[in-house]
């Protein structure tokens, strides 16, 4: 038996990440070198776009790996991790990640082409103890804020949950304080 026709089986006739069941394409992981039925998976045409072109991620459409993550199947599994991984950024990719688990040798294929591994152009926010900030963490004022563009004060230990992360300053983060969307800057905030 072919190893399309297997994977068409295992994966019922669907993408064996987000479930679509057209354009569908035998997908081999790397580093592996030949296609076997241990390191390759059955992908739709987004998926495979995606995963091979990193900048034309959508975040939102990889939503479908908190199902697949669950795969008993070790290509699905190691390619789920490698995707949360690339955008743990996110926020929810991280939760799912934490969830996970597999096998030592799973796992370091996973980690094979280096999809976990921390960016060094990365910016690091930290709050006023030094305290690593992540997207979707929920911090607390230490002082009064004036709200710009309101006349509205954020009084201290007010809770900002949700935070995001500024991409070009690591001195800066946003929150809703009430109903308004605001920068906040880091040294003003301490993470619950």
């Amino acid at each position: 038996m072919s190893l399309e026709r297997e994977l068409n089986k295992r994966a019922d006739g669907k993408c064996e990440l987000c479930s679509n069941d057209e354009h569908l394409e035998v997908y081999t992981l790397a580093p592996a070198k030949e296609e076997r039925l241990n390191k390759s998976l059955l992908a739709c045409k987004t998926c495979i776009g995606q995963i091979e072109n990193p900048e034309t991620t959508d975040a939102n459409h990889w939503r479908c790996l908190n199902d697949s993550m669950w795969s008993e199947h070790q290509a699905v599994q190691v390619m789920a991790w490698r995707l949360l991984s690339r955008l743990r950024h996110e926020g929810w990719p991280q939760d799912l990640i934490d969830m996970m688990y597999m096998e030592d040798e799973v796992l370091e294929f996973a980690k094979a082409t280096g999809e976990g591994e921390a960016d060094p152009e990365r910016l690091i926010h930290r709050d006023v103890n030094g305290v690593v900030l992540e997207a979707g963490d929920s911090v607390v004022l230490i002082k009064d804020l004036k709200i710009k563009g309101s006349s509205q004060i954020a009084k201290q230990g007010t809770a900002v949950r949700n935070i995001r992360l500024d991409r070009e300053n690591e001195k800066y983060i946003e929150g809703k304080v009430g109903p308004t969307l605001t920068v906040i800057i880091t040294e003003y905030v301490k993470k619950l």
